[in-house]
């Protein structure tokens, strides 16, 4: 539900934060081919993060926050404002947030509890800081409306880019719990009453999946292939894990690839079957922290035998000269070397390359 008293709200937040606010907003425009887009998750913020530098230093045309942007874990406000302060004063961050237009969406720390969802007593005040902090303009649709979930569209026809921001936590329902595995204790339930992007989210993304474009990157911030090994995937709620499958077949959405963070390591995912065409989900994770196991959950739909868990942030590179344009994409390291690749053609994304 939209709330009517929001704008009073916010101008008090906007008042208190507004020094928090980086760099300009992202606009579409229609003359900005994008070819070079990278994107990570997962930063400390009481931590050193010099692999954004790195980023820096590969020219990126796009940058896309995943989530755990910030681990506030925390119902204090006051906390809050300050961690994103302690990750602004970074150098690395204040060189990145130049570079390049920013995206981002959250996850459960940043968002403000550990494995958090609808419950989070504070998530409306949350928002408002995270709007504020990413430079949100005054008309953003995230100042008006629950959840942080956008959308843009870069480039001219035939050439477009369309980035679809997740919410995968305003609106999430509690997950089911059981004896712990590996990767926790979260089981998967078929209750239909559950959702992970809640019904006003669900409408606007199948509007977004018919707005023409020709790559389309959906940004959630928990993995959607990998299956359900204990830890949060959209594999926890099963229904709707194959409703977003089913939605990009019933719109016809062509050129999906799909981009997750929060596990603390990198993997490919692909999905053959069950999809109108291979869906294919690189997972980056993390900027600055390592996974104290060192070792993956399970995954069925892992498309290569390799995973990687050093510092690491994910490549989406596009050659648009090609006739059939080609995508590559990349788990690069601190050093800018390639540790995963999967190298795609743009036709291969379409309903009919199946036929």
């Amino acid at each position: 539900m939209i709330r009517t008293k929001r704008k009073p709200i916010l101008s008090v937040v906007i008042a208190t934060s507004c020094a928090l606010a980086i760099g300009s907003p992202v606009v579409a425009d229609d003359a900005t081919l994008m070819s070079r887009i990278l994107f990570g998750s997962c930063i400390k913020q009481e931590q050193p993060m010099p692999i954004l530098q790195t980023i820096v230093d590969e020219q990126p045309e796009l940058f896309i926050f995943l989530g755990d942007n910030i681990y506030a874990d925390t119902t204090d406000m006051q906390v809050m404002r300050a961690k994103y302060a302690k990750l602004k004063a970074d150098a690395g961050f204040a060189k990145l947030i130049k570079a390049c237009p920013i995206l981002a969406t959250w996850d459960d720390h940043d968002f403000g509890v550990n494995d958090g969802g609808a419950d989070y007593a504070k998530k409306i005040e949350s928002q408002e800081i995270f709007v504020d902090f990413w430079n949100d303009p005054p008309d953003s649709p995230r100042r008006a409306r629950d959840g942080v979930y956008d959308a843009t569209v870069f480039g001219p026809p035939g050439k477009r880019v369309q980035v679809i921001l997740l919410d995968t936590r305003y609106f999430r329902s509690q997950l089911s719990k059981g004896d712990r595995k590996v990767g926790g204790p979260y089981l998967p339930s078929d209750d239909p009453s559950r959702t992970v992007l809640g019904e006003a989210q669900w409408k606007w993304l199948e509007e977004q999946l018919r707005v023409p474009a020709e790559l389309r990157i959906i940004a959630t911030s928990i993995q959607l292939l990998a299956t359900a090994s204990g830890q949060e995937t959209w594999a926890n709620l099963p229904l709707e894990r194959a409703r977003l499958l089913q939605l990009i077949e019933s719109t016809k959405a062509n050129g999906v690839v799909m981009i997750s963070g929060d596990r603390h390591w990198s993997e490919l995912s692909a999905l053959e079957e069950s999809a109108p065409y291979p869906i294919y989900e690189l997972t980056s994770s993390s900027l600055n922290q390592l996974h104290p196991r060192g070792t993956p959950t399970k995954n069925e739909h892992r498309a290569s035998a390799n995973t990687f868990h050093r510092e690491n942030y994910g490549v989406i590179a596009v050659d648009w000269n090609a006739v059939d344009p080609t995508i590559s994409l990349e788990i690069r390291d601190i050093d800018k070397t390639v540790r995963l690749r999967k190298a795609l053609r743009l036709g291969q994304l379409r309903p009919e390359s199946r036929q």
